[in-house]
């Protein structure tokens, strides 16, 4: 799929100029928003947060040697770079052909997961492999992709944070059906309409941007924490830059919220409902805040007093 979105990306013949320009600094319009934080949702997706954690704490090295632990993270880091690098290159090629292909069209209006291949194929043709098949396999290899790393990051919260110790079968099984089971319900129900399919599929991976800091936040808390990390506690300057990105995403998270509530009509009692919700989840956010600045604070006493 890398391959085929690469060569289509060749064949639209993007202004390098105006990609260049749009990725160091976005433009999207006001009625975009939904779409704009959904695409945060579905590419950062907060269980992998939990699951790169996990991944480096099964790979054998001696903590007890600092030399080992800092050749280890250069390597993790290499691992990790060169995995987004390439993951943004395809999203890259993929938003480009769409963008490139539709916008503007009266095509555009119309497209959606079930149909964009049916779009692929005509605008770009097929050769020996037509390009809605290599679609087809690249959304089934996208969605396989997403469920085994939701349920991976489950099992190792299941093993971590709850302490449950059970056989890797029913541990498997059990995430696997809190995965599949409201999946499958959902597809049922809403079977009779593919646009609502599209717009159910957005507002998950808005879901999924929503719950960014619930994972960031703890994260950053505890890779800043001396008593923790040790010598490896990340310096100012990252601990600075990782803040403003946390800080980005809650901004753009209430910023949707407040747009949706200006913009949609919806039932009264929905919007009491919602706003109780929203209400919580900012409550909990302040909270986490709040607990990351306590926590820092008493590093830095702790830090003190033994110098």
């Amino acid at each position: 799929m890398a391959i085929s979105f690469a060569w289509m990306f060749g064949e639209t013949k993007p202004s390098g100029k105006e990609l260049l320009l749009g990725l160091l600094i976005p433009r999207i319009n006001s009625n975009a928003v939904r779409q704009a934080v959904s695409v945060v949702g579905c590419i950062i997706m907060p269980h992998n947060i939990f699951l790169h954690s996990a991944l480096v704490q099964s790979r054998m090295v001696d903590t007890t040697r600092k030399g080992r632990v800092q050749e280890a993270l250069n390597y993790f880091s290499i691992e990790s770079s060169f995995a987004l690098f390439v993951s943004f290159i395809i999203n890259v090629f993929v938003t480009t052909v769409f963008a490139k292909g539709f916008y503007g069209t009266k095509a555009s209006e119309n497209i959606g997961l079930v149909n964009a291949g049916t779009y692929l194929q005509e605008q770009f043709g097929g050769g020996l492999f037509p390009i809605l098949y290599i679609w087809a396999i690249g959304l089934l290899a996208a969605g396989q992709s997403s469920t085994i790393t939701g349920t991976y990051a489950g099992q190792f919260i299941m093993a971590g944070f709850l302490n449950l110790r059970i056989k890797k079968w029913l541990r498997a099984l059990i995430t696997r059906s809190f995965a599949i089971v409201p999946t499958v319900i959902v597809a049922l129900i809403f079977d009779t309409s593919e646009d609502k399919l599209d717009v159910l599929n957005e507002w998950l991976n808005v879901l999924q941007a929503m719950q960014i800091p619930f994972a960031l936040i703890p994260l950053l808390c505890l890779a800043s924490k001396e008593q923790v990390m040790g010598f490896f506690k990340i310096g100012r300057i990252l601990q600075v830059v990782a803040w403003v990105i946390a800080l980005f995403v809650i901004f753009i998270n209430g910023y949707l919220i407040v747009d949706f509530f200006a913009n949609e009509d919806v039932n009264r009692w929905i919007i009491i409902l919602l706003s109780f919700i929203t209400f919580g989840y900012l409550c909990f956010v302040v909270y986490l805040v709040a607990q990351a600045i306590r926590i820092n604070q008493s590093s830095s006493a702790s830090s003190k007093l033994l110098h």
